[in-house]
């Protein structure tokens, strides 16, 4: 594909393999967007509601 005409996603994804191929280049390494980079919103909000029920109902039992 032209890399004129790709879309966000799609140069996000080219990037991103090309950084794996040359890790050197990557200051950052792996993180948090590269987890949900290919999640959509809902999922995404979906684990972060999950993970804070988890958190208030570990706070409420032991305590």
């Amino acid at each position: 594909m032209n890399k004129d005409h790709e879309s966000p996603e799609e140069r996000r994804e080219r990037l991103r393999q090309e950084e794996l191929k040359n890790p050197s280049s990557s200051v950052h390494g792996s993180n948090l967007a590269d987890l949900v980079g290919g999640l959509n919103w809902k999922v995404t909000g979906s684990i972060i509601i999950v993970g804070l029920l988890i958190y208030f109902i570990y706070g409420i039992f032991f305590r």
